[in-house]
């Protein structure tokens, strides 16, 4: 039986510009908003710790 991995792509808001994007929830670098560059997540060792809002989680 495979192994089920509990890292997911999710979509976040940016807090200060309201840009949409498509983050890795186990980030393993530091993840910056492509509008205006604010971090958003950063990595924590396992799970990143997201500094926005998360709109959804992806399948």
């Amino acid at each position: 039986m495979a192994k089920e991995t509990k890292s997911r792509f999710i979509r976040v808001k940016c807090n200060d510009c309201g840009n949409d994007q498509v983050i890795f929830s186990n980030a393993s670098t530091t993840v910056k908003c492509l509008a205006c560059e604010k971090v958003i997540a950063e990595p924590m060792g396992g799970k990143a710790d997201i500094k926005t809002e998360i709109v959804e989680v992806l399948t």
